[in-house]
């Protein structure tokens, strides 16, 4: 009688819980790990699952370079902050870095430290888009490949750019090691977003190898 009983509630629950995670499908669609492991059988990927201390995440390969994305979430105080990054180091020959991102009100305030405003001759692109680096020449040689800005401007939101390593707080890198990152705010789960920005750091990275700012085999 107790073991009917108990075999009873068990299934009441766990019809109670399907109801439920399918009332927040239909009210927020699929979940971040539904879509991130469909990204993972549609390009390739591993999908790692994370600890107490970090999330999930999708890690692909981009011939000897490794691809992550994933995002965590910064506390501001009152609120919390989630943040989607794409991230691959690779060994930088020639310390070339750049900033991309798209023009706001507030695009033209802020200086980075040994970067140039630069223009590539794309009118649309350049009214769009804001370019900082430290190499004109290079900077118009990367962005000067047309799916590298097609892929750009199919993202609704971008900041692009090449950094020293993931920062305090994060992996410090060896010498002569940069990281290709990608950053925005917000939870990405738009599978076709994902899939053009793995073919936009596949793009990226293979171009640096063709300007000489990166090696095919790292």
């Amino acid at each position: 009688m107790a073991a009917r009983f108990c075999c009873a509630a068990a299934q009441s629950i766990c019809s109670r819980t399907e109801r439920t995670m399918g009332i927040r499908r239909k009210l927020f669609g699929p979940s971040q790990n539904e879509i991130w492991q469909q990204l993972c059988s549609e390009i390739g990927a591993d999908f790692v699952r994370g600890g107490f201390w970090r999330g999930n995440r999708v890690q692909a390969r981009v011939g000897e370079w490794m691809v992550t994305l994933d995002a965590y979430t910064v506390s501001t105080g009152k609120s919390h902050v989630t943040y989607t990054r794409m991230r691959a180091p690779y060994v930088n020959v020639d310390g070339f870095r750049f900033t991309l991102y798209r023009k706001t009100f507030f695009s033209g305030i802020g200086k980075l430290l040994g970067m140039q405003d630069i223009e590539i001759g794309d009118p649309e692109f350049d009214r769009d888009f804001i370019i900082k680096g430290n190499s004109e020449t290079k900077t118009m040689a990367l962005f000067m490949n047309e799916t590298i800005r097609h892929l750009i401007q199919a993202q609704p939101n971008i900041h692009l750019e090449i950094k020293d390593d993931d920062g305090i707080f994060g992996v410090g890198f060896p010498e002569g090691v940069d990281e290709l990152r990608f950053q925005v705010v917000g939870l990405i789960k738009d599978i076709e977003r994902l899939k053009a920005l793995y073919e936009l750091f596949a793009e990226v990275l293979q171009t640096l190898c063709r300007i000489g700012s990166a090696y095919e085999k790292d």
